[in-house]
């Protein structure tokens, strides 16, 4: 279907989302794609990994297919951004304010509300509910404002390093309709632009900033929080030959490949720490570094080794109960008063999960 096509489309961009650029030189170490990896067969009698997983991204700040459950669940813009970004408000953009954007090796001047357009249309489709558009917009205008992804000469990548940017060729009626309905909202914490990070689809829960993006200094407003309405679609399995794994991982294995153990994972189930073992000795590294090795959609993945007909888990040293996905919330009540914020801000809603336990992990 239209649909479908428009929003594999937009989960594949988002695969390579905004904040994975920290991994950038990791993930240019493999070769094969993540539907190549399925197909990488082994040898008769050798071992093979196994690799199930959820998620599709970072995993830090709004998922993309998390706000269209939300929005087809009857939650409002604010109410899905008051969720995925813990104790923000709303407030308003700076007037006339201009985005330089690196398009190809130009810089263009384009004023925000125009380019908002030209990233709304590029990052979420078009047929998705109003509200998921509106707050896709909200948080594409806010992380304008907030990326320097050139320091002085551009603010943002016109791709995934920053935001799809395609301009006014990309354009729809329905979502240039979501940016017109939400004119110079942004997301503000402490009266400030808030950094709106998203990506595709969370798996059934978001993860904090510092686990995902390792070395990161941790945010309030970026805290992991149950993600009710991710579905089953999220979740994907894959496997691969113990020679085809030891190649992705080059120098990391030393001697021969004996298999992976996960060490700590986040307050979701996204690795933050495996090792990789071998023969020779084991070597540790990030979950996200893992990921990118690897080709997998997220850092949030368990792993097993089959042998002839037997299949074991590999050691998991993380403590982490089985994940348990979150039960179907109803949007939280608006506030009676709002109070004014900075540069006109209001409270947005409270989050209504931001307590909640999920596998024995309290989100915060």
């Amino acid at each position: 279907m239209e649909r479908d096509r428009g929003r594999a489309a937009v989960l594949l961009r988002r695969t390579m989302s905004i904040a994975l650029a920290i991994v950038r030189p990791a993930r240019a170490l493999f070769a094969c794609s993540f539907a190549a990896l399925a197909l990488c067969a082994a040898p008769a009698g050798a071992s093979t990994l196994i690799v199930e997983g959820a998620g599709d991204g970072h995993g830090v700040g709004m998922s993309q297919d998390g706000a269209l459950g939300y929005a087809q669940h009857g939650w409002s813009d604010s109410q899905i951004l008051a969720h995925y970004y813990t104790g923000t408000t709303l407030g308003q953009a700076p007037a006339n304010h201009v985005v330089k954007v690196l398009v190809g090796s130009k810089v263009e001047r384009v004023p925000l509300e125009r380019y908002v357009r030209g990233v709304v249309s590029a990052e979420m489709p078009s047929s998705w509910p109003l509200a998921a558009l509106e707050a896709q917009a909200i948080a594409s205008r806010t992380y304008a404002l907030t990326d320097d992804a050139g320091g002085a000469a551009f603010d943002v990548y016109s791709d995934t390093r920053s935001q799809m940017y395609l301009g006014v060729a990309a354009e729809t009626a329905a979502t240039n309709a979501a940016v017109a309905a939400t004119a110079g909202q942004i997301v503000l914490y402490g009266g400030r632009p808030a950094v709106t990070y998203y990506f595709a689809s969370s798996g059934g829960m978001t993860e904090n900033i510092e686990n995902s993006f390792i070395g990161a200094q941790p945010e309030p407003w970026l805290k992991g929080v149950p993600d009710a309405y991710e579905t089953k679609a999220s979740d994907w399995k894959l496997s691969m030959s113990f020679a085809s794994t030891a190649a992705r991982l080059g120098g990391l294995v030393k001697g021969s490949f004996r298999g992976i153990e996960v060490l700590t994972r986040g307050v979701s189930p996204r690795i933050v720490e495996a090792a990789v073992l071998g023969t020779r000795g084991n070597t540790r590294l990030s979950g996200p570094e893992l990921a990118a090795r690897l080709g997998l959609d997220s850092a949030w993945a368990y792993f097993s080794v089959k042998s002839g007909a037997s299949v074991r888990r590999e050691p998991d040293h993380s403590g982490q109960t089985p994940f348990a996905p979150a039960a179907p919330e109803s949007p939280p009540a608006a506030p009676p008063a709002p109070a004014p914020g900075a540069q006109g801000g209001t409270q947005a809603p409270a989050t209504a999960a931001s307590a909640s336990a999920t596998g024995g992990v309290e989100a915060g």
